[in-house]
């Protein structure tokens, strides 16, 4: 599989190129792109603590507990990451054991946020193979970021909704009205704040508040 360094990795390397290589700022570069290029080796780590529970050998109650307070990774980070390995071990073995075994340049790892993305494109019910062999190109063949990726991801969703128009247009209702809420929330606390509405005025809009809330089921 031939790959290509992301543009992420590529700006840093750039950077790192004019700068002396025993100052700080090239040392925190390093170290940027060390975090961007390692991180396979750490969600098999995790992968096998949470596989084996060995978090609770260690003294934690859950996986969360362990990589928060012992690694100081973000609940959020730490889940990525295992989340992304995993979905690496399970479909995209072949890439594990040949192409990333067989690498001499960790730049050309694919970010774990962009193998993420990847994960959440294999769940969608709305793409078929076609669709997913396409992201993987532009993952692993283009070196696309997640950035990049979730564009793409988003255009073949929506050329997808555009071929079931009573879904797209169902799609669209619930985010305008979605967007309407947020909106609605935003100036009944800014009148409650500043004193500016009657007492009639904020209770309509609570109940305005609730009918919309209960017609997209939050």
């Amino acid at each position: 599989m031939n790959a290509y360094k992301t543009k992420s990795i590529e700006s840093l390397e750039q950077k790192m190129r004019d700068m002396d290589e025993s100052s700080l700022r090239h040392h925190i570069l390093q170290s940027a792109k060390d975090f961007k290029t390692s991180w396979i080796e750490l969600g098999r780590a995790l992968y096998t603590v949470w596989r084996d529970k060995l978090y609770k050998e260690w003294g934690y109650s859950t996986i969360e507990a362990y990589t928060s307070k012992e690694i100081g990774i973000r609940k959020q980070t730490a889940m990525k990451l295992l989340r992304s390995y995993y979905f690496l071990e399970k479909e995209e073995p072949e890439y594990l054991k040949n192409d990333y075994a067989g690498s001499t340049d960790t730049a050309l790892v694919p970010g774990y946020e962009s193998i993420d993305v990847l994960r959440q494109a294999k769940n969608k019910k709305d793409l078929d193979s076609q669709d997913y062999a396409s992201l993987k190109k532009a993952i692993f063949e283009k070196g696309k970021d997640a950035p990049e990726v979730k564009k793409d991801l988003t255009a073949l969703i929506r050329e997808r909704k555009e071929l079931d128009p009573e879904e797209a247009r169902e799609a669209r209702r619930f985010s305008l009205l979605k967007r309407f809420l947020g909106s609605l929330k935003g100036l009944k606390r800014e009148l409650e704040t500043a004193k500016l509405g009657s007492s009639a005025l904020i209770k309509d809009a609570d109940s305005l508040i609730k009918r919309i809330e209960s017609e997209i089921n939050l």
